[in-house]
């Protein structure tokens, strides 16, 4: 699929954005799941679907600089992509994401963002919605939307806040200068997005990359959108997915690299508090 340019001044100019399959894919639209077991495991075939997004007719375009209405159109094909692929019954699961910078996993220097959607729950997704599910089990509120809250109410994490987003550095943050980008509309699946919340979108994550630049110019980052599973019904698990779970986009820096000590306890040193973090991206 393609955004196409109504009035192109050339070659270059046809389409807006484009998505082509992976030249070298992990998952593959064609075929059957077979699940099976394997004395106590289980396995299956690697149905599902790898996809380049490219971002601009530009090779030499920075995300933080094609601008917010290219930036729209990127959002468009994200959600675009996220529904067509909701409706196949043998996916579970489609992740957006972007590696930008050779310390952040990128193979391509033109402005991309790739695309896999895979037949099980990613393992991290799915300890978010168990998580979710579990604090509205609780408290019959949403955590997504308490934690907007509370960083508002808060302040010193905030990094930008528009109408319909807020941008912070969680308090628990993996990595240093870690960001969200959290909507305040409580909405779990991101292809339910609205035009003026995709404008919005563009503006404040535009801006937070801009900030982020200006900090540690050239600095390797990837994003990611975490947003519901396919919602095909589940008996007794994911009935409430629509009332605890809210979809949000994170931003990870590659500035530091992840040691023994890290992968082997779960728990993440910072050399910059999340409140200093926010405090230089505000000022950026």
């Amino acid at each position: 699929m393609s955004i196409q340019n109504p009035n192109p001044s050339g070659d270059s100019n046809k389409w807006w954005t484009r998505v082509i399959p992976n030249l070298s894919p992990v998952f593959r639209v064609e075929g059957d799941l077979e699940r099976k077991g394997e004395g106590m495991y289980d396995k299956m075939n690697s149905i599902g679907a790898n996809e380049i997004i490219i971002e601009s007719p530009f090779h030499s375009a920075k995300p933080e600089d094609i601008g917010l209405d290219q930036m729209a159109r990127v959002l468009i094909t994200y959600r675009d992509r996220m529904s067509d692929l909701e409706k196949d019954p043998r996916l579970r699961y489609t992740l957006i994401y972007k590696n930008s910078g050779t310390a952040a996993g990128a193979v391509y220097s033109h402005p991309i963002s790739l695309l896999a959607s895979t037949p099980v729950i990613p393992k991290r997704v799915k300890e978010e919605l168990d998580g979710a599910k579990q604090y509205f089990a609780y408290k019959e509120r949403c955590i997504f939307c308490d934690l907007a809250r509370e960083e508002l109410r808060f302040g010193s994490r905030v990094i930008l806040e528009t109408r319909s987003f807020v941008a912070f550095c969680p308090y628990a943050s993996k990595f240093p200068f870690e960001s969200w980008i959290l909507p305040k509309r409580h909405n779990c699946a991101f292809q339910d997005i609205r035009a003026d919340e995709i404008e919005d979108m563009a503006l404040i994550l535009s801006s937070v990359l801009k900030k982020l630049r200006n900090i540690f110019d050239g600095v390797s980052f990837n994003y990611f959108i975490h947003s519901a599973p396919n919602r095909i019904p589940r008996k007794n698990h994911w009935h409430t997915l629509g009332e605890d779970f809210h979809w949000h986009l994170e931003i990870m820096p590659r500035l530091l690299r992840t040691s023994g000590f890290e992968w082997g306890s779960g728990l993440y040193i910072l050399p910059t508090s999340p409140e200093n973090a926010a405090k230089y991206l505000r000022e950026a």
